[in-house]
């Protein structure tokens, strides 16, 4: 039995964790919910109980907690994760402030596990929710072919910007003017998220770029990435094109796809059967379709990827690494 602590417990993430890992039925002795101070004294559901929020210090975070999950940001992680693992906590943070940190594991439990490395840091890295689903279906293509390029683009719902992105798209449904995003989201689309860098990219395309590069160990990879900002609630949408080394076949294609964990194919043009976001919604599962040669090189291919960006894309992923740290039964001090 373990003692977990979720820090930003009342956020979109944080809430969607204690969520998840009531519904993986996860063998919790305590579960601890921290957030801000404005949050305390509020209470959230768990296993038919009421937990009462508590202010996140660095004195709540005890030798006694196995694992903190991280949902408040990088400035707070940034802040109190380090703390949490000189105590002996294992820290798995959701933020983007580690994820580069060469001594940070940055990881997908479907293909990377193999990073972590407790005697070396507590602390691992939750990936960016767009990198998420697009790193499960790259990886598995490369154990048939080498990946010589690939290009993504983005189309992400609003509730990647939390609550406030889900309450501007209501606003402009009722004809108000927008809080969370320069422009209206409402019967729009915006491309760009996050702030522009020098090169033109945005921070969030650059993060695509460097995390596929660190989770794939492919840190030459050639990668390009558009993120663009769509009215839709709830998941992320990623078309991505990528070019490989040597002739394969789509069945080829097909076949390593739905043989990898976390991915479920939803491909037959005939029915119209292809990933949406409403269908993707709820569930962990990485969504791919429209699976498709190139018209002019045939070392190049095209999909179309959807995953529930709050629960795959960023609290899903931490609990599952979570679990496989419990199953596979580390100790954690």
């Amino acid at each position: 039995m373990y003692t977990i602590a979720v820090c930003g417990a009342t956020g979109a993430v944080g809430r969607k964790i204690v969520e998840i890992i009531e519904e993986y039925n996860l063998p919790v002795k305590e579960l601890r919910l921290l957030a801000s101070a404005r949050s305390k004294g509020k209470s959230v559901p768990f296993r038919q109980q009421q937990l009462i929020i508590e202010e996140l210090t660095a004195e709540q975070l005890t030798a006694d907690i196995d694992f903190a999950l991280f949902a408040a940001g990088g400035a707070i992680s940034e802040k109190f994760a380090p703390i949490a693992a000189q105590n002996g906590i294992i820290v798995i943070d959701n933020s983007s402030i580690f994820r580069m940190d060469t001594d940070i594991p940055l990881v997908v439990p479907e293909i990377n596990p193999q990073a972590i490395d407790l005697t070396a840091n507590k602390i691992i890295a939750n990936p960016n929710c767009s990198t998420i689903q697009s790193v499960l279906p790259l990886a598995a293509i490369q154990k048939i072919a080498n990946l010589t390029r690939v290009d993504y683009i983005t189309y992400q719902a609003v509730s990647g910007a939390g609550q406030n992105g889900i309450t501007d798209l209501e606003r402009g449904e009722k004809g108000l003017a927008p809080a969370q995003f320069d422009y209206s989201i409402y019967n729009n689309v915006i491309p760009q998220i996050d702030v522009f860098l020098e090169n033109g990219y945005t921070k969030e395309e650059v993060k695509m770029i460097t995390e596929t590069q660190k989770i794939l160990n492919l840190p030459t990879l050639p990668i390009s990435a558009t993120c663009v900002r769509v009215p839709v609630k709830n998941s992320h949408s990623v078309d991505i094109s990528f070019t490989v080394d040597k002739k394969i076949s789509l069945l080829e294609i097909r076949d390593i796809l739905e043989k990898s964990p976390g991915i479920t194919v939803v491909d037959d043009p005939h029915t119209l059967k292809y990933p949406m976001p409403l269908d993707a919604s709820g569930f962990d599962e990485v969504f791919v379709g429209r699976i498709r040669q190139d018209l002019y090189n045939p070392l190049q291919f095209h999909m179309f990827v959807v995953a529930d960006n709050l629960r795959k894309g960023a609290a899903s992923n931490a609990v599952q690494i979570m679990r496989y740290l419990m199953e596979h039964a580390t100790s954690t001090k």
